[in-house]
């Protein structure tokens, strides 16, 4: 046996370990992820080296990690088959992994005040991690080479560290024993070493073992042929994920090579997690290296509008000690993000080939997935996918825009929607009228998020999405009736000058104009935005701006109504009756209360009793 060499740590380390062994940190646990990492790698290594058909030292022996524990003497010692050390290569791997990125892991020690459990192992200084826990460390390892001799190293991870040969045959690989400090004894624990595995390094390629029993039991699927994995491994791997007890309703599994090469296996829950919106920025997928955790739930693989899809991406494009900041601004990130995101949504349209399961998905996700209307890059898939109600629906019917534009009259020039806050609410909406009587198709949106994604999609295969209440009439009135129009006459518009007038004195600035409607059927009156905006629109930007003012819109008279006829007469035999007055402000009201903007419902109430008993009193009187 070789003398003890004792060799002095450079400045850098000297300080880096200063802050390791002095230090309190929330996230102790990773110094075991560290080292599993790079026994993981040492395996790699010695893999290659039998495909290259190298001879080895212990040829038969089990590419594997093996860790024991003695909680009495509070010692854990983790060990490899992998590809050994020289005694050099021990004194410039153990170096270089300290040296190679201290200055920038010191900075952001800095930065950071001083906090280094989220920074460890991101700045190639992972194996002094183990100082977190350990106040003494031995390593002990046997080069791949068959003459090569043992070597020792160890340290108090003070100022110095001890190196030296053994003349004994040691097993070929590294061992590292580990004496833990008094406040880390729950590392010598079984039970909590393999919570870590499974937590961090659940998905390495290699066998881990804790006293002889297998941790890692659930194969990294994703890194499987799609073909050798069964419908029941693919469930059992999703309930393992998210610890959920049903299956998932789509599984997407992806290998891509370009334009970065990186595995993903995906999946879409049956429901959503997330019933009261509380764990909508919790999304992400879990962020793998080479088959170990570098980040869990990471935001920037998968837009928020996708943030119900649950799953792993690995790849080996990325340095294992990538830091958070780099990750960010890291451009392999931001293209797997893009190619997952194309992926998803292809894979959405494929599910919707069965209509039952997405409408499962869609009652289940369909809220979320609606934010996409942002995503201006997928604009097109996005609109394929997205799903309204319909006027030519059933209640628990969902239409798409393509089925939409299958089934339009022949010379329709736009798709329709209108906004409210139930079914039953649209279709008594006024401006439904015309629709209904053109036989035109009317989207119904029933949620305030359906009016943002309307207008960033603007058109669908050369169609504009129109708001009804802002159709074109003109486009409208070229259209045949789909049902007979009404056969109780009516004045001629220009016969409802006396109307109108006395409708625009007793409103006033409250209206910007009072004309007569061509779109209403039945009903007796509407408000129209003389500005294009929909009243839906305009009422989520008042909540926004804190607005409660009502807007001055133009009120639109059906002079086909039998209400607006027996008005017209008395406009024009009594217009100063005030019973006139009292109609009008009823009239009014009723329409702003049809559109959301009545803000005095008392007044309205108090008004429609008096008109209750002034036409109560006439009908008496009439008798």
């Amino acid at each position: 046996m070789s003398q003890m060499q004792e060799m002095e740590f450079k400045t850098e380390i000297r300080q880096l370990l200063e802050i390791i062994t002095h230090s309190i940190y929330t996230s102790r646990e990773i110094f075991l992820r560290e080292l599993i990492s790079n026994a993981s790698d040492a395996l790699d290594k010695l893999r290659f080296e039998q495909t290259r058909s190298t001879e080895l030292r212990d040829p038969e022996a089990e590419l594997a990690i093996r860790i024991t524990t003695d909680p009495k003497n509070r010692r854990i010692t983790i060990t490899d088959t992998g590809i050994g050390m020289t005694l050099q290569e021990i004194i410039t791997n153990i170096g270089t992994i300290a040296h190679s990125g201290t200055a920038a892991f010191l900075a952001k020690i800095k930065e950071s005040g001083g906090n280094a459990s989220n920074l460890i192992g991101r700045f190639g200084v992972g194996f002094y991690s183990v100082f977190m826990v350990a106040d003494e460390v031995t390593v002990r390892s046997s080069s791949f080479q068959p003459e090569a001799k043992a070597v020792e190293w160890s340290s108090l991870g003070q100022e110095t560290y001890q190196v030296r040969e053994l003349e004994e045959n040691l097993p070929r690989g590294t061992s590292i024993s580990i004496h833990l400090k008094e406040d880390a004894e729950e590392f010598a624990s079984k039970d909590r070493l393999a919570a870590i595995i499974k937590k961090h390094s659940n998905f390495i390629s290699f066998p881990v073992y804790v006293d002889g029993e297998k941790i890692n039991t659930v194969p990294a699927l994703w890194r499987e042929p799609k073909f050798s994995i069964s419908k029941e491994q693919y469930a059992e791997f999703y309930k393992f994920l998210t610890l959920d007890s049903e299956e998932p309703l789509h599984t997407i599994h992806l290998s891509v090579d370009a334009p970065v090469q990186f595995a993903a296996l995906l999946f879409v829950p049956p429901r959503t997690i997330d019933v009261f919106g509380i764990e909508r920025d919790v999304h992400g997928l879990d962020l793998y290296v080479r088959r170990v955790l570098i980040q869990s739930k990471y935001k920037d693989l998968i837009p928020e509008y996708l943030g119900f899809v649950r799953g792993v991406v690995d790849t080996e494009d990325l340095p294992l000690n990538i830091s958070r900041e780099t990750l960010q601004e890291n451009l392999v990130v931001r293209k797997m993000a893009q190619t997952i995101t194309k992926q998803v949504l292809a894979e959405l349209k494929k599910l919707a080939e069965d209509p039952a399961r997405y409408a499962t998905f869609w009652k289940a996700h369909g809220r979320r997935f609606k934010m996409g209307y942002a995503d201006f890059a997928n604009h097109e898939a996005f609109a394929e996918l997205v799903r309204f109600h319909s006027s030519a629906a059933g209640p628990e019917e969902l239409v798409s825009l393509a089925q939409y534009v299958e089934r339009k009259k022949e010379d329709q020039k736009a798709i329709y929607y209108l906004s409210g806050p139930s079914r039953d609410a649209i279709e008594k909406n006024p401006h439904v009228e015309i629709f209904r009587r053109k036989g035109l198709e009317v989207l119904y949106l029933l949620e305030p998020i359906d009016e943002f994604v309307m207008e960033a999609l603007r058109r669908y295969r050369e169609l504009p999405l129109e708001a009804a209440e802002n159709a074109d009439l003109s486009k409208l009135e070229t259209l045949p009736d789909a049902t007979p129009a009404s056969e109780t006459p009516s004045p001629a518009t220009g016969d409802l000058d006396a109307l109108l007038a006395a409708m625009r004195r007793i409103l006033g600035e409250r209206v910007t104009d009072v004309r007569a409607s061509k779109r209403l059927t039945t009903s007796p009156a509407c408000l129209v935005s003389p500005d294009g905006s929909t009243s839906q629109m305009h009422r989520i930007m008042q909540i926004l701006a804190k607005d409660t003012s009502v807007p001055k819109k133009i009120l639109e008279i059906n002079p086909q109504h039998p209400l607006m006829m027996r008005l017209h007469t008395i406009a024009s035999q009594h217009p100063e009756d005030p019973f006139l007055s009292l109609a009008v402000e009823s009239v009014f009201e009723a329409a702003l209360l049809q559109d959301g903007y009545l803000t005095d419902p008392h007044a309205f109430v108090a008004r429609t009793y008096s008109l209750l008993e002034e036409a109560s009193r006439r009908y008496g009187e009439a008798q």
